[in-house]
């Protein structure tokens, strides 16, 4: 069972950055790695629904971002370390939230996840 561990959140100023890091285990006796998973991001701000912010194919490593934080977030995996990670610049207030790391069994990121982090929570304000 895929097992994700977010960390790197914390409290920056508007204009900052932050790089969460989504450390995956439990590939032991599986056959599977994290290659074998497509890893997208949730966040949920106070008072709203999650919503997911972005994706990287397990198939041909492709890219999708919401509008909200195209050209602002990068995601990338590096698959011999088992880990994803998300790159966050010029963040804004609007970006506070509770950041999620998801796991999709497919190579399809618009199948919902299979396997959930349990959250770091960013904060933008100055």
């Amino acid at each position: 069972q895929l097992q994700l561990v977010e960390s790197g959140g914390g409290v920056v100023q508007p204009r900052g950055s932050l790089r969460l890091s989504c450390a995956a285990s439990g590939f032991t006796g599986s056959g599977l790695t994290l290659d074998d998973y497509s890893i997208a991001w949730f966040r949920q701000a106070p008072g709203k629904l999650r919503e997911k912010i972005s994706c990287i194919s397990s198939w041909d490593g492709s890219l999708q971002y919401a509008d909200s934080v195209k050209g602002r977030f990068t995601i990338s995996k590096d698959n011999a370390k088992n880990t994803a990670y998300l790159q966050m610049n010029n963040l804004k207030p609007e970006d506070t939230g509770v950041y999620y790391c998801a796991g999709i069994a497919s190579m399809n990121c618009a199948v919902d996840p299979d396997y959930w982090g349990q959250g770091t929570q960013v904060t933008v304000s100055s």
